[in-house]
């Protein structure tokens, strides 16, 4: 007997959608600065226009189910006056709509002349507000002008490739085989403060000198296993390709036979000499794995690093560099071996870096 499936639960009202609204939602999603909940919004309408189901909606937009549900329900009731957000409980705003959109445009659009970016003070004289007002609104609203981050897109030509690779090999990792992350965290100084600490007392944190004097580097060279979480390590005073030879001396002696060992290394000269290269050719149970180029952030190496500077490094004081490697291997063998989880899919991390570069370029094409 032939078995017909139905969809579960209620049909869809229709959402259709006239020449005017149509106009208006496409204007917002192209607007270049459009705030981010306004933009959603209005494609989470259009999809929904175009015949899409709750479920296909939620897929492409990366977002639930029961935010497409709730704003294809306020848009149906209210139109485009529903994708507004609903007023809160309290006192009455003092503020007309007008006022904070003109706040919201001047601080994506336009900066004072001058000056790299608004101020609330800068703000408020130009928008006639007080000072604790364009902060609310900023807030509301989720603007940091005074906060920057840095960013580097990576020109690498095989970068899909390789990050469907490296990201297969941490979420579907190969039978019988090892996956370890290997870098080196270079230069790290052995930092004495001038003046004691002052220890953490109730009501009061710990206190160091901001001065500090400078007793030498060294280089930690750390293997972690993506899937376990222990970590292979040595610190080597120098940073060239015979500490790493050496560094893979001690990977392969640790690593039981038998196993293949893929590594996930970065594109700095030390890894590709070619005595290196010849150390890889007489091993041939090893894999190299090489991140794209401004990409380290594929390595999960990296978060231990930021880990160790954080938990071994920053806070402390150190006499010689025999102390300060003798700190970051005893918080090495100390650590409860746990794996950073890598949940990110490819597919996932690509349409990332695709809507990223859609937003730098102005174009969204």
């Amino acid at each position: 007997m032939k078995i017909i499936s139905r969809p579960l639960g209620r049909p869809l009202k229709p959402l259709v959608l006239s020449d005017d609204e149509r106009t208006a939602l496409e204007s917002i999603t192209r607007r270049h600065k459009s705030a981010q909940n306004a933009a959603l919004r209005a494609r989470i309408v259009l999809l929904c226009a175009d015949g899409r189901d709750n479920g296909g909606v939620s897929e492409v937009l990366g977002i639930t189910r029961q935010t497409v549900g709730k704003w294809r329900e306020r848009f149906l009731a209210l139109r485009l006056e529903g994708l507004v957000d609903e007023p809160r409980p309290g006192a009455p705003r003092s503020i007309a709509d007008t006022a904070v959109e003109e706040v919201v445009i001047r601080t994506l659009e336009t900066t004072p002349k001058g000056q790299t970016h608004w101020s609330r003070s800068t703000m408020a004289k130009a928008s006639g507000l007080s000072d604790s007002s364009i902060g609310r609104i900023w807030r509301a609203f989720g603007l940091k002008p005074h906060l920057v981050e840095s960013f580097k897109l990576s020109p690498d030509p095989q970068f899909i490739e390789k990050v469907r690779d490296i990201v297969g090999l941490y979420l579907s990792p190969p039978e019988n085989a090892v996956v370890l992350c290997v870098d080196e965290k270079s230069q790290m100084q052995a930092l004495e403060r001038t003046q004691p600490l002052l220890p953490l007392r109730p009501g009061q944190p710990e206190k160091r000198s901001h001065d500090y004097e400078r007793h030498g580097t060294t280089s930690l060279f750390a293997a972690l296993d993506a899937h376990r979480g222990d970590v292979i390590h040595r610190t080597y005073r120098q940073h060239r390709h015979q500490e790493f030879i050496r560094f893979l001396d001690l990977v392969d002696e640790r690593v039981p036979a038998g196993a293949n060992v893929h590594l996930v290394i970065d594109n700095y000269a030390t890894h590709k000499t070619p005595r290196v290269r010849r150390w890889f050719a007489r091993h041939p149970r090893f894999h190299v794995h090489f991140t794209p180029t401004y990409a380290s952030w594929l390595n999960m190496v990296e978060r231990l690093f930021a880990e160790v500077t954080d938990k071994a490094i920053r806070r402390g004081s150190f006499r010689s560099v025999p102390a300060l490697e003798k700190a970051v291997r005893e918080y090495l063998e100390s650590r409860e071996a746990k794996p950073f989880l890598w949940t990110a899919t490819a597919d996932e991390i690509l349409a990332n870096v695709r809507r990223f570069c859609q937003r730098t370029s102005g174009g969204g094409h």
